[in-house]
């Protein structure tokens, strides 16, 4: 997808993928004021440490920074104000008793304009043991290795 489509990548969590078994995603709004949504516009934001917690049926992301607008002078809020995420309440519930039974957590992946709204993709995620980040490592390495032999086979 690209901006003619409606969508615009602003940041993205790849560090999410290597850490995380992700089992569900979803789409949520984010309530933003209005020069964090023009710092967003330009690119400004880190989601690399942020984490996500449901409190009192409501879904909050901690740590996203977003960086003061240039242009904002007094009207530009904290970058790393907790930021509440908009969802369904049965989508919400939904997520509590998955995250209260089972050892999930939530994670934010990427965030996008879509059609001028800022959004948030947030994953169900597992953690993942040492070892299975080790065996990720691997594969990765191997299909490398077999798209250079192709490439060396194919050239000469």
């Amino acid at each position: 997808m690209s901006e003619k489509d409606g969508f615009k990548l602003v940041a993205n969590n790849k560090k999410a993928y290597h850490d995380y078994f992700i089992e569900d995603k979803y789409e949520t709004g984010v309530a933003l004021h209005g020069t964090e949504v023009k710092s967003l516009r330009m690119g400004k934001c880190s989601i690399k440490e942020s984490f996500i917690r449901i409190e009192n049926g409501e879904v909050f992301i901690y740590g996203m920074h977003i960086s003061p607008y240039e242009k904002g002078n007094i009207f530009n809020k904290d970058p790393l104000r907790p930021k509440k995420l908009l969802m369904h309440k049965q989508e919400i519930r939904k997520l509590t008793g998955q995250i209260a039974e089972k050892g999930y957590t939530l994670v934010p992946l990427q965030v996008y304009f879509k059609n001028g709204r800022a959004k948030v993709e947030i994953g169900l995620a597992r953690g993942k043991k040492l070892y299975d980040k080790r065996a990720d490592i691997a594969k990765k390495d191997q299909k490398r290795e077999a798209e250079k032999e192709f490439k060396i086979r194919n050239l000469g």
